[in-house]
């Protein structure tokens, strides 16, 4: 057995362990180590290569090598202006963080955004370089360290694991899919607290959003220091060029634009006929720069609706996306979600209603008031408030009627511009004209007037 006095090295062997790996201290009888195999530091490179092969295996880093940035289109297939520039700037961000990888950069969108294919592109970019990288589903990581605890393992547990938490650089694909199991939260809680104290290069991929995140992650995701942030705001590209999202109900109101809006109003009094041009004017106002919320509220048939859908299509003609559709919709279309045989996960279905680049909520408190309802209503409406995502609501409820957690958020002037129209349902208008001029036809409505300013 070689020991620690060992000295040949004729045939270039470490003149420790003489190859063989392991070595014995020269130690007396009684001692702690004597008799023991200590691991030498000649093979330690060659143990740390080997687990890292391991790693990248079950990373499955080699399925993933076609995403480059030379693969990427940071300009996105019929994206808006402003999405453009966002896609375009994340891209730039991954791009500078893979030439020189540095704290933490964590990528936040939808299913399909592009987010994983810039987290593989660093992967990807840094092996070129040479250097040593791990891409690890999360999931899939959380399998790889419980499949550690088998007697048949490769490597017992805490090596494998010293291993993830030490990578030189760590990429994390899909943080918030794994299973919430206390073993799982608190692995990576051991992980990425390691990783953040130590300040190692990591990037992370995730579709939830921060708040969302296990407290004690959150904490360190949120240090401004160590840690950037970007938000993905495109739609998914395997969805590039398809039609519509069958959420939206805009389709049955292509007919309801600022052309059709009537102005005249049918026996409306000079408060009434002021207050809906004002209301107009500020919808024409919203659809050219939608910035914040736009609430309306009014009575049925007001023209509230009309209003809304207006500032929909007249984006839709912009080549901008909207999303329309009728809360009670809404809710059911969420509710299909969990059926077996739905072709859509129920996360996904609420990431595309909550990321959506402009969305229109119709008839907000006509929905059945279920707990459930009400706390997927404030989950979706909290997340836009808080990303100040462009937003319309229409409403026949009062302020004292809503939720008073959306309340305190539609109330806030900084963000929210909130517009109560006066007029009368629209019907019933038409109702009294056909009463009070017989048979007389109501004739094609008036093109309303362009350009308008904002209320507030």
């Amino acid at each position: 057995m070689p020991t620690a006095s060992s000295t040949d090295s004729s045939a270039g062997r470490c003149p420790r362990c003489d190859g063989a790996g392991f070595y014995c201290r020269d130690v007396p009888v009684g001692h702690p180590d004597f008799g023991r195999l200590i691991p030498c530091e000649c093979q330690s490179a060659a143990r740390q290569e080997q687990r890292l092969r391991g790693l990248r295996r079950a990373s499955n880093l080699g399925q993933l090598s076609r995403m480059t940035f030379e693969s990427f289109v940071p300009e996105g297939y019929g994206l808006a202006p402003h999405l453009r520039e966002n896609l375009r700037s994340a891209y730039e961000t991954a791009r500078a963080y893979a030439r020189q990888p540095r704290g933490w950069l964590v990528l936040k969108g939808r299913y399909g955004c592009g987010k994983t294919h810039l987290a593989a592109a660093i992967a990807n970019y840094q092996v070129d370089q040479g250097c040593p990288v791990l891409f690890m589903v999360v999931p899939d990581l959380l399998d790889y360290l419980r499949a550690a605890y088998r007697p048949d393992a490769d490597s017992p547990y805490d090596e494998q694991f010293e291993a993830v938490r030490n990578a030189p650089l760590l990429v994390l694909d899909d943080l918030g899919t794994q299973s919430s199991t206390a073993w799982a939260q608190e692995k990576l809680f051991q992980l990425l607290n390691h990783r953040y104290n130590a300040q190692l290069p990591t990037v992370i991929t995730t579709n939830r959003e921060l708040e969302e995140i296990d407290p004690r992650l959150r904490s360190r995701l949120a240090d401004t220091e160590l840690c950037q942030v970007i938000t993905i705001l495109a739609p998914d590209f395997r969805q590039a060029g398809a039609d519509r999202s069958e959420l939206s109900s805009l389709d049955h109101h292509t007919d309801q634009t600022f052309e059709t809006f009537d102005l005249q109003g049918w026996h409306l009094d000079a408060e009434q006929r002021d207050n809906l041009r004002q209301a107009y004017e500020t919808a024409r106002s919203y659809a050219t720069d939608p910035d914040g919320w736009l609430v309306y509220m009014g009575d049925y048939g007001c023209g509230k609706t009309h209003l809304a859908a207006a500032i929909a299509n007249y984006r839709v003609a912009q080549g901008e996306r909207a999303l329309f559709v009728v809360v009670p919709d809404l809710l059911d279309h969420l509710r299909a979600a969990f059926s077996p045989s739905s072709n859509v996960s129920l996360d996904r279905r609420f990431e595309e209603v909550r990321n959506a680049p402009l969305l229109v909520l119709d008839d907000l408190g006509t929905q059945s008031s279920t707990p459930w309802a009400q706390e997927k209503l404030y989950q979706l409406l909290n997340h836009r408030y808080n990303a100040r995502l462009p937003t319309v609501i229409t409403t026949s409820l009062t302020l004292e009627e809503l939720d008073p957690r959306l309340r305190a958020r539609i109330l806030d002037p900084r963000r929210v511009t909130v517009v109560a129209i006066l007029a009368p349902s629209y019907l019933d208008r038409l109702s009294t004209r056909s009463r009070t001029n017989g048979k007389e036809s109501v004739g094609p409505r008036r093109p309303a007037r362009r350009g308008g300013r904002s209320l507030g």
